[in-house]
């Protein structure tokens, strides 16, 4: 065997490349070579012989009458190519072997330079069908070195790029860290296929509980939904299609020892495993554990949900900077405001006492509402402008509305300080909404949120 078919054969096993491919690669780098040297005119064919194991290569002339000849390497004269073949005729083509050894040291670098190249771009797509094929798969590397888009990691064959803000906040990495990450996209590229991977993407988590979780793996326990504050907490909705089985028990393990390597490869992410409901009620109240839920009002068309909760199961709702509520809602796509009891008493004690104005008044009390008011002290002290904005009232509604407002023991609108005919401080009766002397007014409704405390999250916001 020649020392060039045991190269062939041995890059062949190595890189993975098509042998085929390979000699293809090594007579276009020979042709060119040739081309160089001699010219474009030149009219020459390169085949590998494999039973001998070398490069041959043929330069065809044509023949032409003895005082025709124009172009040498193209033509040859009839009486030159008698003398080599008697049978030879005008117009026939004659082949020449060239010997390769013949092109010279500066042809044989381009040729070797060639080879080198194709090489290389026939590797480069064997890795691209190879990971293509791979998007959504976890792969296991070595960190090499970072760059401005993120840092570099060591497949083996090929890199792959980490981004910045693909990585989990606060967690550092140094050279020779080996590190697993979520393929999410393989591009092809001019110097090589550019592997795309990630540590927060939620399918990411997904593809951790199929690696620990045999009933995730065999669609026992479907993962619904995954919504994450990545390094930090993380809610997982379940399902199980096996009456027998607990999705929640599966995927934590016994004693947690399932769910604990999920956690530990996240360093340290908190996990919270939902059960995933049809019903949206029943599913929100288990996307906000560990708080309890007292009541939960729905709205099908804003999709939103009046979250309740006791006074001291706010916090709790809510959340850390208002983690809690986030990924509960980022987990249905809903959007969720959570108010206390009391809170939720009162705006219900209000609207009750919007609802008896508005049959007062003959108009429905959604119109009153749009109109922005949600108290009847708020409708005591607008003016007759305001109140004449809401759809459907007229000037005889409005007086019907002043005297219930009246009957009811709402106070009119305080008349200004430099009225002489008002009041001095020390004939004013101190009650209702007016200050003691000496305090600061506060708006009712703006102490109701300071005291009980609010939150609405949107769905989109959240994502």
């Amino acid at each position: 065997m020649t020392e060039l078919k045991k190269a062939i054969d041995q890059i062949s096993k190595d890189r993975g490349i098509d042998r085929d491919l390979l000699v293809d690669t090594l007579e276009e780098a020979v042709r060119s070579s040739v081309i160089r040297k001699y010219g474009e005119n030149l009219d020459v064919e390169v085949s590998y012989n494999d039973e001998q194991g070398e490069i041959e290569v043929y330069q065809f002339k044509v023949v032409v009458e003895d005082d025709d000849v124009a172009d040498p390497a193209a033509e040859i004269c009839l009486s030159d190519a008698k003398a080599i073949d008697p049978n030879v005729a005008l117009e026939d083509e004659m082949g020449f072997k060239l010997a390769v050894e013949d092109l010279g040291r500066i042809a044989a670098q381009s040729a070797k330079q060639v080879i080198i190249q194709r090489m290389r771009d026939a590797e480069q797509e064997i890795i691209y069908e190879e990971y293509k094929d791979r998007k959504g798969e976890i792969i296991s590397g070595i960190i090499q070195r970072r760059d401005r888009a993120g840092w570099i990691i060591n497949l083996g064959r090929t890199e792959a790029l980490l981004p910045k803000e693909e990585q989990i906040p606060r967690e550092r990495y140094k050279r020779g860290d080996r590190v697993q990450a979520f393929i999410i996209e393989v591009l092809p590229s001019g110097r090589g296929p550019q592997i795309i991977v990630s540590r927060t993407h939620g399918d990411y988590m997904k593809a951790l509980f199929a690696r620990e979780v045999p009933e995730v793996s065999d669609g026992t326990v479907k993962i619904v939904a995954v919504a994450r504050d990545p390094g930090s907490r993380a809610k997982v909705a379940v399902i199980s299609k096996d009456r027998d089985v607990d999705p929640v028990g599966a995927c934590v393990g016994i004693r947690g020892s399932r769910i604990q390597n999920i956690v530990q490869e996240l360093r340290g992410e908190r996990i919270d495993i939902v059960v995933w409901n049809p019903e949206i009620a029943s599913y929100a109240a288990n996307a906000l554990s560990p708080s309890r839920v007292t009541r939960i009002s729905v709205d099908e068309d804003e999709k939103s949900l009046e979250v309740v909760v006791t006074d001291d199961q706010l916090n709790l709702a809510i959340g850390r900077k208002g983690q809690n509520v986030k990924l509960a809602a980022k987990l249905l796509g809903w959007k969720i405001d959570i108010v206390t009891e009391s809170r939720f008493r009162e705006a219900n004690a209000s609207k009750k006492f919007l609802e008896q104005l508005a049959s007062v008044a003959e108009i429905h009390v959604d119109n009153i509402i749009a109109a922005g008011f949600v108290s009847m002290e708020q409708l005591a002290e607008a003016d007759d402008e305001a109140i004449d904005a809401i759809v459907g009232m007229t000037p005889s509604k409005r007086d019907d509305l002043r005297a219930a407002l009246k009957l009811m023991g709402a106070f009119d609108k305080p008349a200004p300080a430099d009225d002489e005919d008002a009041p001095t401080d020390e004939d004013a009766p101190n009650e209702g909404n007016a200050p003691a002397d000496g305090e600061t007014p506060v708006d009712d409704a703006a102490e109701g949120d300071a005291a009980t405390g609010t939150e609405e999250i949107n769905a989109d916001e959240a994502k």
